[in-house]
């Protein structure tokens, strides 16, 4: 269990109808203006995302990512951008379990429910000094940003002769948010450019990109926190195209159960509508399954190197899998699903902005999966 912003107990699958409901209400607002709007992000906090990976002795959960694909896919039926700012919110306090405990100190001390963004890229430059860096550059494609309190910032660095990868977190006060992201598809996630200047970080504000892949978490030995960090990274980005391919079903089958065509011919009567709905369900609950597993292994298994290339070739799939099924339902779907600023046509553009993505692709997971299993005999 844990505490939301009014300081009532709550766990998050049983508070996360309300933050759907919340999200589903903005997401055309959200869609335009390329911004969640403030009540939406006020929900996700309340509902506990971020505090679902912070350890508990912050006052966090330590939760379980199966509780995460079901809360972050129900969001994503509503919206899938609040979805996807949802599962990063989570994700990025995750990856702050890594920072030694003074670090952790200065974000969850006073607050569990600290949003904080995160920039995967490598980027900007940082000078190694007396007690830390000093850090200076722009970071693309922050998700959370516009609402976040603390970034954690990757650059490659050379530290003490030898080449490493590095966090740094940053907090609000330190860097500026610029308005750089004008995307088709999940607009309201806001993923903008973080831009810092020449800032001092203290050693105990920066983690180890090696210790995160590792899963050599900081104070905790929780099992969202040992987890290697390859293992999970796809289930953050596939659950919201789960969540919005299934209300983009929803929505499909209601404008199809009515709709009727030349003649006063049903829709529903049309074979290929019909063919479009058994496929597309059967895809969706396809993917359904991939994920399910793969949240199960990172609950519960034992994860190796194959258990790893396993588990992003099962979130590439289902987003494939995911994206094949939205085209289908757009494309039977007529003038209706191409109206603009519609849940339909949202839906679709999200999904196939998901499936873009660079942790998404289906060939460089099938490459990593199979390097692991097609193996010359000893």
């Amino acid at each position: 269990m844990s505490r939301n912003l009014s300081g009532t107990r709550v766990d998050l699958l049983s508070s996360v109808k309300q933050a759907a409901d919340v999200a589903g209400r903005h997401a055309a607002e959200g869609d335009e203006a390329r911004r969640l709007a403030p009540s939406v992000v006020e929900a996700l906090l309340a509902a506990g995302f971020s505090r679902l990976f912070v350890p508990t002795r912050w006052g966090g959960r330590a939760g379980s990512f199966t509780e995460l694909l079901h809360a972050v896919a129900a969001v994503g039926e509503a919206c899938t951008s609040a979805a996807w700012s949802a599962g990063l919110a989570a994700g990025s306090s995750r990856m702050a379990a890594f920072l030694p405990l003074e670090g952790q100190s200065e974000l969850w001390a006073a607050n569990p429910d600290v949003p904080i963004a995160c920039a995967l890229n490598p980027a900007g430059s940082a000078t190694p000094v007396p007690g830390g860096w000093l850090l200076t550059g722009e970071w693309p494609y922050a998700s959370g940003s516009d609402f976040s309190e603390w970034a954690l910032l990757y650059t490659e660095v050379v530290d003490e002769g030898a080449e490493r990868g590095l966090f740094f977190a940053v907090p609000r006060s330190a860097y500026q948010v610029r308005d750089t992201w004008n995307t088709v598809g999940m607009r309201a996630t806001a993923s903008n450019t973080v831009v810092v200047e020449n800032i001092f970080v203290p050693r105990h504000r920066t983690l180890d990109k090696d210790s995160l892949l590792r899963g050599d978490s900081v104070g905790s030995t929780a099992r969202c926190h040992t987890v290697p960090h390859v293992a999970v990274t796809g289930l953050l980005f596939a659950a919201p195209a789960l969540g919005a391919a299934r209300g983009m079903l929803r929505t499909w089958t209601a404008i199809m159960s009515t709709k009727t065509g030349p003649g006063g011919r049903a829709a529903r009567d049309r074979s290929a509508v019909q063919l479009a709905l058994t496929r597309a369900e059967g895809e969706i609950d396809a993917a359904s399954m991939f994920l399910e597993r793969t949240a199960r292994v990172c609950d519960s298994a034992e994860i190796d190197s194959w258990q790893q290339a396993r588990n992003g070739a099962d979130c590439a799939l289902a987003v494939d899998y995911l994206s094949s099924a939205v085209d289908r339902l757009f494309s039977t779907s007529g003038t209706a699903g191409q109206q603009r600023a519609t849940a339909l046509e949202r839906a679709w553009r999200d999904v196939r902005a998901i499936a873009s993505h660079a942790a998404m692709q289906i060939d460089m997971m099938a490459a990593r999966y199979a390097t692991q299993v097609l193996r010359p005999a000893a």
